[in-house]
């Protein structure tokens, strides 16, 4: 694949496509939400993070020519050509357009557990401005060109947003082992976590699994998952007691809670109810599985 696959896609000329999952379709762990190649010149072009909604997703903005203006938090910056932009939402930052500037540009917004992720982890290390390297370029405009001419179905468009993913993926950590190291230690961390819901978690126990201190433990988590470890563990627990509610009718809520980490059933009807708005046993005779599926897709 050379530099013609993002030739073709400026020679097409500009061109938007907004991606949706039909209604009561599973969830995907990564899916395309938007994806386009644009020509701005004009100042009505103007996003803040903070505006667009709660529901988590992030833009990868590839810069072909002209310049954008990006605020990242407390750092004002320039967006210029050959340099890509990794922003997650909702979040502090804000990209735009100043009066006689131009930006020509390529697109690909996802959202989905594993694109989060793997956005987080990217972010956690390079910041919001990458520096591919050009045929990681050409690759997503490939994936872009893909998903803005074709008529994908919804599997098949989570299909290309996920390699455009692990193309990303591939370029910020496979050229830098000991990246590539840290985020295999987070996969460890996480497996682990599924694995002992019924167990103690406790944050020194986690950066134990990790082989880290605490405190840097800690910081490399809520980089990478976007939640401090306990507020994690704890999410996890309760997303797992939400679908033992609904799919085992007969197991008392006591041994639900117990299953799920909690020694005190009071405590977990506490803080079950402040996160599904509901107490376990009326989320049980509700048949409220579809807060499961929102709680996934905040995670």
């Amino acid at each position: 694949m050379g530099n013609f696959v993002l030739k073709n896609l400026i020679d097409a000329g500009p061109a938007t496509r907004s991606v949706t999952l039909p209604r009561g379709r599973q969830t995907l762990h990564t899916m395309p939400t938007s994806s386009g190649y644009e020509v701005r010149r004009d100042i009505a072009y103007d996003w803040d993070g903070r505006r667009r909604g709660q529901a988590p997703f992030t833009v990868l903005q590839h810069c072909i020519s002209g310049r954008g203006n990006l605020r990242y938090e407390n750092r004002t910056m320039q967006v210029k050509p050959g340099e890509t932009l990794l922003v997650l939402v909702p979040h502090n930052h804000r990209y735009w357009l100043e009066p006689g500037d131009e930006w020509e540009f390529f697109w690909i917004s996802m959202n989905g557990e594993e694109a989060l992720r793997i956005h987080r982890s990217i972010l956690s290390i390079t910041g919001p401005i990458l520096h591919l390297q050009p045929q990681t370029i050409d690759h997503l405009a490939h994936c872009c060109h893909r998903l803005t001419t074709g008529g994908e179905t919804p599997g098949l468009a989570s299909a290309i947003a996920y390699e455009a993913a692990m193309t990303l993926y591939d370029d910020v950590f496979g050229s830098h082992p000991n990246f590539s190291q840290e985020y295999r230690t987070m996969q460890h961390v996480l497996i682990h976590i599924e694995s002992h819901l019924d167990q103690r978690l406790s944050v020194s126990d986690l950066a134990e699994v990790a082989g880290l201190s605490r405190a840097h433990f800690s910081r490399i988590f809520a980089a990478n998952e976007g939640l401090p470890p306990a507020e994690f563990v704890l999410q996890r627990r309760l997303r797992r007691a939400a679908k033992l509610l609904t799919k085992a009718a007969d197991m008392p809520i006591k041994e639900v809670s117990a299953l799920c980490g909690f020694d005190d059933a009071n405590y977990f009807s506490k803080v079950f109810r402040r996160l599904y708005g509901t107490n376990p046993s009326d989320f049980r005779t509700t048949g409220m599985y579809a807060s499961v599926t929102s709680d996934r897709k905040r995670s």
